[in-house]
C-alpha cells in the first residue's frame, strides 16, 4: 500500500519555479476541519446539481475518507493547499478526495500531482480507478490524462487508468458521493 509519505519529495514536472516546492505530507486531526471546508467549497455546487448535498452527509463521508489509510496532504512549503486519497486495494489503486484550493486550479499543479500518482501506480504495476460526479470538469481532466470512462449514470462516472493492464473491481464505495 502506498504510504502517506510516498511521493513526499515528488517534484512537479512543470517548468522550474511554477510548482517546484509542492510535496505530499501526512494528515493530522488538525487538518480535518480545514480540508472539510475545502471539500465543501469545491464540491458543493456540483453536489447540489445532483441533489446530493447535505452538510451532515458531507461531513460523514469526508470523515470516512479522512480516517481511511492513504490520505495525503498537498503542501506548498509548509502551507496546506489540498489533499488526495491514494488507496491500495487488492487489484488496483483508488484516487478520491483530490481537492486543491481554488487559487491553484488551472495552474498545472493538479496535472503535476496526478503525474506523480500515475508514475507511482506504474511502478506498483496496478491500474487506478476513480469516480467523479457526472458533468464535472474533472471528467475532461482525467480523460486528458489517459483515463478511460468505464460507466456513467445520472450521479457519477467511473474511470480507469489502464496502464498497466488489469482489472479492478469497485468496492461500491463512492469517492465523491456526498
Amino acid at each position: 500500500m502506498p504510504s502517506a509519505s510516498a511521493g513526499r519529495s515528488a517534484i512537479s514536472t512543470e517548468p522550474p519555479g511554477l510548482h517546484a516546492s509542492w510535496r505530499f505530507g501526512p494528515p493530522s486531526e488538525a487538518d480535518f476541519e480545514p480540508l472539510l471546508t475545502l471539500r465543501i467549497d469545491i464540491m458543493r455546487e456540483h453536489l447540489e446539481r445532483v441533489f446530493r448535498y447535505k452538510p451532515s452527509r458531507a461531513r460523514r463521508i469526508f470523515r470516512e475518507h479522512f480516517d481511511e489509510p492513504g490520505l495525503r496532504l498537498i503542501l506548498s512549503g509548509d502551507e496546506r493547499i489540498g489533499c488526495v486519497g491514494f488507496r491500495s486495494e487488492p487489484e488496483c489503486l483508488k484516487i478520491d478526495s483530490f481537492y486543491l484550493e481554488r487559487r491553484f486550479h488551472n495552474t498545472g499543479l493538479g496535472t503535476a500531482i496526478l503525474k506523480v500518482l500515475l508514475a507511482e501506480a506504474d511502478s506498483l504495476g496496478k491500474p487506478i480507478r476513480l469516480e467523479v460526479l457526472t458533468g464535472s470538469k474533472a471528467d475532461r481532466f482525467y480523460l486528458r490524462h489517459g483515463f478511460v470512462k468505464l460507466r456513467e449514470d445520472e450521479i457519477e462516472a467511473e474511470y480507469e487508468y489502464e496502464r498497466p493492464l488489469g482489472a479492478c473491481h469497485s468496492s461500491g464505495a463512492s469517492s465523491q458521493r456526498s
